[in-house]
């Protein structure tokens, strides 16, 4: 079974905050790449930035997605993503229409069931690394809400619960997924 697990969903939506409860509680966790190549790029005056340049910041994120996913694929437990590959893809069809989702999310494939999270304008907040608005944000939601079923998923919204709830909301999911491959 693969046990590579996406968290995606709305920016701003508590994927972050969900991911940090899971690490705390040991699981392994891959930290989002947008938000890592925004760092580096702020740090270093780049222009692959998505309110830049948002193909250069696509094709910088399926590179370092791809590099998450290898660098996990002999990892015996659950592994975390914060987004993914299906994530950076999409952004770059819709940055260039650019077919490339469908190719690179079959290749590189996680466990069958993605939680998504859903808009949640009280909690959704900018910062120097997220500058989009609520907006581009649900409209970057549907675009993965389409993606991740179009390639075979199984999308499992997040109820907007605590982040205990939440997080207890995940594992027994993949418990019942794991029961029922046995």
């Amino acid at each position: 079974m693969e046990r590579r697990v996406v968290i995606s969903g709305c920016s701003g939506g508590g994927k972050s905050t969900l991911l940090e409860a899971l690490r705390e509680r040991g699981f392994s966790v891959v930290d989002e790449p947008g938000r890592r190549i925004v760092r580096e790029e702020l740090a270093s005056s780049g222009s692959a930035l998505p309110w830049i340049d948002l193909a250069a910041f696509a094709r910088a994120a399926i590179s370092t997605a791809i590099s998450d996913w290898e660098a996990n694929a002999e990892f015996e437990g659950w592994v975390f993503f914060d987004r993914g590959l299906v994530d950076a893809a999409s952004a770059l069809e819709h940055a260039t229409g650019d077919r490339v989702l469908d190719e690179l999310g079959r290749s590189y494939s996680y466990h069958r069931r993605v939680f998504l999270t859903p808009p949640w304008p009280e909690i959704y907040g900018q910062d120097k690394e997220r500058q989009h608005g609520f907006e581009a944000a649900a409209e970057e939601y549907a675009r993965l809400l389409a993606a991740y079923p179009a390639l075979g998923y199984e999308v499992t919204i997040l109820p907007k619960t605590g982040v205990a709830e939440r997080t207890d909301f995940v594992l027994r999911m993949l418990e019942a997924d794991e029961s029922s491959d046995v």
